[in-house]
């Protein structure tokens, strides 16, 4: 019997039966059965591809780091010095379809909008003020909404990438249910949508490599390298996954949340190439402690859950073939404060590595809407609220430089 089968003992059920809404639902049932028939499920859980490595740091290097998380100075520079600024005409810029077929406006941290080939696709839609399931504690938002969700206007489809608070926002979840839109979910995902009251004909719940077609698009749901769950004792019950959206004359990838893999080279063999691809390149474990002038940065517990700046790269290069085509636009960064860099660095770290590797790379702020086959946001808007930043990736050299930017970029926020 496996611990799914186990009856709950009292304890458990008075847990359960505290948990709220946002906690969502175990999947049961027919869906649990499928689940088990996954060939991505064994010994009771969910598999990542290539496994992930669960180092923790030595007792002496979790103390460090407890001491650096805390520290004043570390959590002002975790956070923004200003009002982060947000598209002020969205709603206006994207009245009209894109010229090009295609365009994506980036929301804040993994929440996308992408119009493609007549469609709208709106990915991992978070409005709340907090991704956590209470309203007084967790994360909380370093940014407004650009726009009102109810503004956005019809939705063909929600893509969900996997079922963690940042990614799967109850809130937002119920005010789509009108949009009439179809939600696209990993496996097990969908327990959650229904207890939220979106009906079960509208729900498309996909395994690794399965796909359906919504409003003449193809999504796949693909594999990627990470974990879920909403509550405490987590089942690894719900799967994880990124996305490949094919449209007749547009291709586009959205990571979700993941650790680097091999497996995007599989992924750009049989989707690919991308016009653009929708990296996560923030939150990521490793870090550099005080003193550390070393470009290898100390690995912190998970390390390959989520990509750093130089993986999200190597990953949008191997879905591309190796070639620097497509643009790249770097998500899971700026929103939400949930790791121990400094706020700001995913943008600086992922322009080094870009700019090097000759990689087209989109910077809109929050709700800047940009085609891909047309010019790209590149002014380093975040520069105009972000604290002075080691670049420690470039090595010693860097991580005694501060991210004051050259006078002629100066010029051009001041004349934002």
């Amino acid at each position: 019997m496996t611990s799914a089968d186990s009856p709950l003992t009292p304890l458990r059920e008075k847990l359960r039966g505290l948990r709220t809404a946002a906690f969502g639902a175990d999947p049961a049932g027919e869906r649990m059965e499928r689940i088990r028939r996954s060939p991505n499920f064994a010994d009771g859980v969910f598999q990542n591809p290539e496994g992930t490595r669960a180092d923790r740091p030595s007792p002496k290097s979790t103390s460090g780091l407890l001491k650096t998380y805390f520290r004043k100075d570390e959590r002002i520079r975790r956070a923004p010095a200003g009002t982060v600024p947000v598209h002020a005409t969205t709603l206006a810029d994207i009245k009209e379809p894109p010229a090009s077929g295609l365009r994506l406006t980036w929301m804040g941290h993994s929440s996308v909008l992408a119009e493609i080939d007549g469609s709208r696709v709106l990915f991992d839609p978070v409005w709340s003020a907090r991704c956590s399931p209470f309203d007084f504690a967790g994360p909380k938002r370093l940014h407004p909404v650009p726009v009102p969700l109810g503004s956005l206007g019809e939705l063909d489809a929600v893509v969900i990438s996997h079922d963690h608070y940042d990614h799967l926002d109850m809130p937002s979840i119920r005010a789509l249910r009108a949009s009439g839109a179809l939600f696209a979910v990993p496996l097990g995902v969908g327990a959650h949508l229904e207890r939220w009251g979106v009906p079960p004909e509208r729900i498309r719940e996909l395994d690794w490599n399965e796909s359906t077609e919504i409003a003449g698009l193809t999504l796949t749901a693909t594999p990627a390298r990470h974990f879920c769950g909403r509550g405490l004792r987590n089942q690894q019950h719900t799967l994880w996954a990124s996305w490949a959206v094919a449209g007749p004359a547009h291709r586009i990838f959205h990571s979700g949340d993941t650790g680097y893999f091999e497996g995007f080279k599989d992924i750009g063999a049989a989707h690919g190439p991308f016009d653009a691809t929708m990296i996560q390149i923030g939150a990521y474990s490793p870090y550099w402690p005080e003193n550390h002038t070393d470009a290898t940065p100390v690995p912190g517990a998970w390390p390959d859950i989520h990509m750093t700046p130089a993986e999200g790269l190597r990953a949008h290069l191997d879905l591309q073939g190796q070639q620097a085509t497509g643009v790249l636009l770097p998500i899971h960064w700026g929103t939400f404060n949930l790791a121990m860099h400094a706020w700001a660095e995913p943008a600086e770290w992922t322009r080094d590595v870009a700019g090097a590797a000759g990689q087209p790379v989109a910077f809109p702020c929050p709700g800047q809407p940009f085609e891909p086959a047309g010019e790209h946001p590149a002014v380093p808007w975040w520069r105009a609220v972000s604290r002075p930043i080691a670049r420690p990736w470039r090595g010693p050299e860097g991580a005694r430089a501060d991210a004051r930017e050259p006078r002629e970029e100066r010029e051009l926020l001041t004349e934002r």
